[in-house]
Parts: structure tokens; C-alpha cells; sequence
């Protein structure tokens, strides 16, 4: 039977705040460039009041994906928490309008709606600093069995992976999405996400993921290894596809013995925010539309290149897409 949906992903639903500073800020408030950094609410709001104007939007590392997947042409559902709050019924709006099913009820009471400040810097490189809120209170109880079974691959959000019941969580959808004979997606979001949970990461990866997302600095983390060349033998024994982006360098597929460079597509950098994110929803919709892994690839590239060449975190205009 056809799966309702292509892609369904699970991740930390939260507001992204935009805003352009300089690396004199950067310097000033003790933040290290390109770097995510989780902070309280109190921190959040002290930061979010130093910043110049920018935009506010929903996003998430997995929420963008789906947005930017659901623009390709994906079905795509999106499993997260949010506060019954003003942000979270602007990220519940924005996900809606972008085609994505949004089921998860929202947290009644407790923590408020994440918030992801994004400071882009001249050269476009960002910087994060988030405030998880009810974001960190998803667990098993919030798995959707009918949705996660009935889609053709569940995406996994690395960031989502520090609160113990999100670990349980994910464990949980898998098996679900396994014993439906679905395949299981993770993007590891972050070296120092990694580093954090080394352990843990490495047990999925070998026991519940069949498609691996990574950078170059978060497999070789992923592995403790120096080179790439050695991360990359290191994920061929251990999972189905690794899907790993490399930058202006372009991306590697691993697949068996089989190893597919995909070159970066050219781009006018704007700002990096969501490069990943959108490499991610371009390669997972062609492949659920049935692509080979080059041309996977090749459609992941072009949506990373339609994202930094503008500002934000999901693309404003259609991406080109492969024959």
C-alpha cells in the first residue's frame, strides 16, 4: 500500500529569530562562531533584547526540511511540540501554509515555545543560541503510531536527541517505522551534539538508521576519527547511506562499496542558515520519489544552494529540480 506520506519529521519545533550582527557581538557576548549553544529563557530574552531588528519565522532543523520537502513536491508530516502560546500558533500557521501536516497538540501549560536566536554574521556563517521551551518536552507519548507507519521514511532531528525522553522517543518511532518496513533517516545536527551523546548516537546508528546525515565535522566526531577519508569508511560498516555535505567541497554518498561525489552548486552566499536542513529535504524528496542516489544528490545540492542565497532558513523562491 502507498504510504500517506513521504517524509514525517521528528524534531524541536521552535521559532527562528534572523538577525545580522557583526563579529565584534559575536566576541563581546563570548560566543564561538558557527556554533549552536542551548541556553535558558532568561538568557534567551537578554540576548534577543541586545539584537538590531530581524525576522521571525518557524523553524527547527527538521521543520525546515519538511518545509523545504513539501515545497519539492513531498508529502510531509512534522511531529514536534510546541506551547499553546503566540509562537506556537505562528509556527503551527507557518508549518500549515507550507503544506506540512502538523498533528502534535500542543503543551498546555509549562514551558513556552522555543526560540532559535540565528545571528548571520558579514561572512555568512551563523551562530545560534537556543531556548528548547516545550520543544524538550516531546516524548514517546507524542509519537504519532498511524502517522510515523504510514510514511514512507521518518526523519530523525540530532538536536531534538539531549532530553533522555526525546532519546526514547526516537527509539520508539523507529521500531515503529522499521516494523512497517519504512526506512529511518538521521541527521546528527551538530558536532557538539556528538560529542555530547557519542555513545547513544553510534548504538542508533548501527541497530535503527538506514540513511545518515552529516557534516564533515560531525562524522569525523560521530567515528573520533581525524580524516574524513576514515569517517567515511567508518560509516560504510555501519549504516545503509551516509548522505555527508562537505560545504563548497559538494557531498559524498556512501552506499555499500559504492561512493558518489556530488559537486556544490554554485551560489551567491547570503546567509549558510538551513544549508543542511535543505540538502536534507531536496535528497529525501527525490529519494522517496523513487530517484537514484546521484540524482538525490543533485536535488539536495541545488536546495542548499536556493537557501544560501537568500536570507533565512527556507527558500524564497521554487528550486530547480533534477530531470
Amino acid at each position: 500500500m502507498t504510504p500517506r506520506f513521504d517524509i514525517t519529521g521528528i524534531g524541536n519545533a521552535i521559532v527562528d529569530v534572523l538577525a545580522r550582527v557583526d563579529d565584534g557581538f559575536l566576541s563581546r557576548h563570548d560566543m564561538r562562531k558557527g556554533s549552536m549553544t542551548l541556553v535558558d529563557a532568561e538568557t534567551a530574552e537578554q540576548l534577543y533584547a541586545l539584537l538590531p531588528p530581524g525576522e521571525e519565522h518557524s523553524g527547527g532543523s527538521a521543520a525546515n526540511t519538511c518545509a523545504v520537502a513539501a515545497s519539492l513536491g513531498a508529502r510531509v508530516a512534522y511531529l514536534g511540540k510546541v506551547a499553546a502560546d503566540q509562537l506556537g500558533a505562528v509556527f503551527r500557521h507557518d508549518l500549515a501554509a507550507s503544506g506540512v501536516y502538523f498533528p502534535s497538540s500542543p503543551l498546555a501549560h509549562g514551558a513556552p515555545t522555543g526560540r532559535c536566536l540565528v545571528l548571520v554574521t558579514p561572512d555568512a556563517q551563523r551562530t545560534m543560541h537556543t531556548a528548547l521551551g516545550a520543544a524538550v518536552t516531546f516524548g514517546e507519548s507524542d509519537v504519532d503510531e498511524t502517522v510515523i507507519a504510514d510514511s514512507a521514511i521518518v526523519y530523525l532531528e540530532g538536536y531534538l536527541f539531549d532530553p533522555p525522553a526525546a532519546q526514547a522517543a526516537f527509539r520508539r518511532a523507529a521500531r515503529i517505522a522499521r516494523a512497517a518496513g519504512r526506512k529511518v533517516a538521521l541527521s546528527l545536527s551538530d558536532a557538539f551534539c556528538v560529542d555530547r551523546h557519542r555513545a547513544a548516537f553510534r548504538a542508533l546508528v548501527r541497530s535503527e538508521i538506514d540513511i545518515l546525515f552529516a557534516n564533515e565535522s560531525e562524522v569525523t566526531s560521530l567515528y573520533e576519527v581525524n580524516s574524513f577519508g576514515e569517517a567515511v569508511a567508518a560509516a560504510r560498516t555501519e549504516v545503509e547511506i551516509a548522505v555527508l555535505t562537505r560545504s563548497e567541497a559538494g557531498s559524498v554518498i556512501v552506499h555499500g562499496g559504492e561512493t558518489i561525489a556530488i559537486p556544490a552548486e554554485a551560489a551567491r552566499v547570503i546567509d549558510t542558515t538551513g544549508a543542511g536542513d535543505a540538502y536534507a529535504a531536496g535528497f529525501l524528496a527525490a529519494f522517496a520519489a523513487g530517484r537514484g542516489l546521484a540524482r538525490c544528490g543533485q536535488q539536495g545540492a541545488l536546495a542548499a544552494a536556493a537557501v544560501i542565497s537568500d536570507w533565512g532558513a527556507r527558500p524564497r523562491s521554487p528550486i530547480r529540480r533534477v530531470n
